[in-house]
């Protein structure tokens, strides 16, 4: 541990992947991490609740349960959420659409509609997104649209918490369960954008999700620089070039 501190932070989805990483690096720093996921996490210090996000009705329950006594929390990140298949959109059915926006935009809605009630000092909030928002390359369908939407929910829930500084945050390509479909299962020759992650896995360019909690949990100072509510891509304050490649070319 890299000492203590006074800091409180929640974070969904801290199972697996980028969730648990952002609780592994927040308690190795010392914050007090509150946590939820459908899966109970194996680390020392969470607290935690099971909870499935979607479920609307349950999970202001839960939150009261996990959250209802503190006075406030310093961060808290939006993080759970689910990929969706890759797929030419007319061929998605309307049913599949439903599903990844019930997780990837619902669910947070609905945490933050609990945040709002509650009252509490909220000092940031960061919502994961992806460049998949913006690029808008074929075969992205639902995930790109819900991506696309949390922006916007960002965007508007910035004028209701006018205390809270709003960010929805790419984190750049991660190392995650989501790659090994996408870059061993999924269609790349009909999908090119895939060819990219293929091309950087293993490599520096796609970090694990520890490593890649620790870049996050590393710029979050800088993004109270942006003003709250923005799209910001983690690559704009870590490797503008490479940032400045990827949105220059939307093919």
């Amino acid at each position: 541990m890299n000492g203590t501190t006074d800091k409180t932070a929640f974070v969904t989805g801290t199972s697996s992947g980028l969730g648990r990483g952002f609780a592994e690096v927040l308690l190795e720093k010392g914050w007090q991490v509150h946590g939820c996921s459908r899966r109970v996490a194996d680390l020392a210090g969470l607290r935690q609740v099971q909870c499935d996000l979607t479920d609307h009705k349950t999970l202001p329950v839960r939150l009261d349960e996990l959250l209802g006594g503190l006075d406030h929390l310093d961060l808290v990140i939006l993080n759970a959420g689910v990929l969706g298949r890759i797929e030419e959109l007319h061929r998605t059915p309307l049913e599949e659409l439903k599903r990844v926006m019930e997780v990837n935009l619902w669910a947070n809605k609905s945490v933050m509609d609990w945040l709002h009630h509650w009252g509490r000092p909220v000092g940031q909030v960061v919502m994961i997104s992806s460049g998949a928002s913006v690029l808008g390359n074929k075969g992205w369908g639902g995930y790109a649209l819900s991506k696309a939407a949390l922006n916007m929910l960002a965007r508007l829930y910035s004028h209701e918490f006018p205390d809270t500084h709003v960010t929805a945050l790419a984190p750049g390509i991660i190392d995650t369960a989501m790659m090994d479909h996408l870059c061993e299962e999924a269609d790349a020759e009909s999908f090119p954008a895939l060819q990219r992650l293929r091309a950087a896995r293993g490599t520096d360019a796609m970090p694990g999700p520890r490593e890649a909690a620790e870049k996050v949990i590393g710029v979050l100072e800088e993004l109270r620089g942006f003003p709250s509510g923005n799209f910001v891509d983690i690559r704009q304050i870590l490797d503008p070039e490479g940032h400045a490649r990827l949105y220059g070319d939307r093919r």
